[in-house]
C-alpha cells in the first residue's frame, strides 16, 4: 500500500490505518524515539502517543509526506518526554552527543533574540543544507535529526567511520561560518 492510500485511510479514520502505518513505518519510528530517550519502555510510550496524535491530526491537515510527518511527531514527542523526564534518561541515548557537537555553531537556546529570530533561523538553517553536496547533508540530518551514531551512518553509506566524523566536523564549521555571516552567532 502506498503512502497516499495510507493517508486516505487516516481520513477516513479506518482503523487499518494504524495498524498498517505501524507495519510499514513502525521501526523507524520506534529507532528514533529509542535514540532520543535511550529506553524501550518509554520509547514505545511515546510511539503510543504518536499513532494517537496522528490518528487526530491527519484528518484534518493530510500530510505530503507521511514518513517524514510521523517522524518529525515521533521526534517531537520523545523530546518532550526527555524533558519531562528531567533529562535523566538521556545517558543511553544520543542527544547528549548530537547536542555537544552542535553548541559550538547554535545560538544558545535560553537567549531572548535566538527565540525571537526562531524561523529566521530555521529559514537560514535550511538555506545551508541546500548548499551542502548530498552526501554531507544526508550525514549532516541522519546525525542531527534522526540522532544516528557515525557507525551507523558509516555502515548505511558503505563508509568508514572516520570518514563520516571528519564529514560532519567539516560540515559545523561551515555551519557556523554560514551562521556567522548571517549574523546569529
Amino acid at each position: 500500500m502506498d503512502d497516499s492510500e495510507l493517508t486516505a485511510l487516516f481520513v477516513q479514520q479506518s482503523e487499518r490505518a494504524i495498524a498498517l502505518a505501524q507495519q510499514k513505518y513502525g521501526s523507524l519510528c520506534r529507532r528514533l524515539a529509542e535514540r532520543i530517550l535511550g529506553n524501550s519502555e518509554d520509547a514505545e510510550e511515546c510511539l503510543n502517543d504518536m499513532w494517537l496524535h496522528a490518528w487526530r491530526a491527519i484528518p484534518e491537515n493530510p500530510p505530503d509526506n507521511l514518513p517524514g510527518f510521523l517522524s518529525t511527531l515521533t521526534r517531537r514527542i520523545a523530546l518532550n518526554r526527555l524533558k519531562l523526564n528531567n533529562r535523566l534518561m538521556r545517558g543511553g541515548g544520543q542527544v547528549p552527543a548530537v547536542l555537544e557537537e552542535l553548541s559550538a555553531c547554535i545560538p544558545a537556546p535560553d537567549s531572548v533574540e535566538a527565540e525571537i529570530d526562531r524561523r529566521q533561523f530555521l529559514e537560514s538553517l535550511t538555506r545551508f543544507l541546500d548548499t551542502l553536496p548530498h552526501d554531507a547533508r544526508v550525514i549532516f540530518v541522519r546525525r542531527y535529526w534522526y540522532l544516528n551514531t557515525t557507525a551507523e551512518i558509516a555502515e548505511a553509506y558503505q563508509m568508514s567511520d572516520g570518514k563520516v566524523r571528519v564529514t560532519l566536523t567539516r560540515t559545523r564549521r561551515k555551519l557556523k561560518a554560514f551562521l556567522e555571516k548571517e549574523e546569529f552567532l
